[in-house]
């Protein structure tokens, strides 16, 4: 994480995926196996008591297993490591069955399921955040005229309320398909040096849905080493979220232009000051997300590339979607985090609305004027506005609804 990448993030997903919290979902997970199978007769209720009670985060050197994962190719070998050290200290007996029938995918790729399950409850909590303030203003300004552009030029009247809607209706859309996409994705991998669950004597089944309840994740019925499709998908829909908070970032970034300013990001003390100019007010929340609409479509594309993986382990690919996938979900919130902290209190300025519109009028032939730019013509489209609102609420209760 660079000096220019921390403010385009948050410090809650920052802190999801920091070191710290990521070992500390890879021993959850270590911790759950022994579990599981000490309940099914696999590991010895003794054993299991030393592992379980060995997998606490503080226990550990969390830089020197970081350090240690750049020589040993896998973060999870200097963690399996230091737990069979650990464990050892107290019951020699145990050490055999730390990490037993998993492998280093297992653990890392079970763990990144975890703390991406917090990456997206914090991301979805600023969406809908966005949502609500979206919905308001354009139930508030549902007759509001304002020009609407075409190829950057003015082409005909509407409503900034129909213009709010518009925003929001991607938005709903993304909801509901990033929470699909999560259910399918964030699932237990468990399958052992090659995913036949081979070492626990046919109860490799049994092992997992158990590891999955005890976590809280879905369980994929097989092993998905190296079938990241569904994986893939979110990360998909996460780039597809960011993209549509690019687009209300980009035209508010342009509303507020001094030229235009028919809207301006709220203000408080030292939010998009300039260095050298005292006079300037900086969207600071549209250049966030509209930075984050930049770099996701790459980290997608990585993603997709990562996918032809070779036979039942990857060389390369899993490794590159390791890498990428943390930068998309802090894109991702980033973007959301700063789109919910700025619609809430957007300044909205009507009154130079209408005056682009009036100026604009002045200059046309009276026959163009009236046909395209009369202000009235915000009424049917506030009307539109507000049959809009009310079907994006309705979408929103019904994917809420158990």
């Amino acid at each position: 994480m660079s000096i220019f990448e921390g403010f385009l993030s948050t410090s809650e997903t920052l802190s999801a995926f920091s070191d710290h919290n990521f070992v500390g979902a890879m021993l959850r997970f270590e911790a759950a196996l022994t579990r599981a199978q000490a309940a099914l007769g696999l590991v010895p209720e003794a054993a299991a008591h030393s592992i379980v009670g060995s997998c606490k985060v503080e226990l550990f050197d969390v830089a020197k297993i970081v350090r240690d994962s750049g020589r040993a190719g896998s973060v999870a070998i200097p963690l399996v490591k230091a737990l069979k050290e650990a464990v050892g200290l107290f019951n020699p007996a145990a050490v055999p069955f730390v990490h037993f029938g998993s492998t280093s995918q297992d653990v890392i790729d079970t763990a990144m399921a975890l703390v991406t399950r917090e990456g997206i409850a914090l991301i979805e909590a600023d969406v809908d955040r966005a949502i609500e303030a979206l919905l308001q203003h354009a139930t508030q300004h549902a007759a509001t005229p304002i020009l609407a552009r075409t190829l950057m030029q003015p082409a005909s009247v509407t409503s900034f309320g129909l213009k709010c809607a518009g925003w929001a209706a991607p938005l709903v859309r993304s909801r509901a398909r990033l929470r699909g996409a999560a259910r399918h994705a964030l699932s237990v991998q468990l399958g052992g040096a090659v995913g036949t669950l081979s070492q626990m004597k046919g109860q490799g089944a049994a092992v997992v849905q158990r590891v999955a309840d005890e976590l809280g994740l879905g369980n994929a019925g097989a092993t998905w080493h190296t079938q990241r499709d569904e994986w893939v998908a979110l990360g998909c829909e996460l780039g597809l979220l960011t993209g549509g908070l690019g687009k209300i970032a980009r035209d508010i970034a342009l509303m507020g232009q001094y030229e235009v300013g028919e809207v301006a990001e709220p203000t408080e003390p030292g939010r998009g000051g300039s260095s050298a100019m005292p006079h300037k007010r900086n969207p600071v929340a549209a250049m966030v997300a509209l930075a984050a609409a930049q770099r996701a479509p790459q980290r997608v594309a990585a993603l997709l590339a990562a996918m032809p993986q070779e036979h039942e382990r990857a060389l390369g690919g899993w490794q590159a979607e390791l890498a990428e996938w943390p930068q998309l979900l802090m894109s991702a919130h980033g973007s959301a985090r700063a789109l919910a902290s700025a619609l809430p209190g957007l300044q909205i300025d009507a009154a130079r609305m209408r005056a682009n519109i009036d100026t604009l009028r002045a200059e046309l032939p009276r026959e163009a004027a009236d046909e395209w730019f009369d202000p009235a013509l915000a009424g049917p489209a506030g009307e539109t506005a507000l049959r809009q609102v009310a079907a994006l609420r309705a979408q929103l209760i019904a994917k809420d609804t158990p």
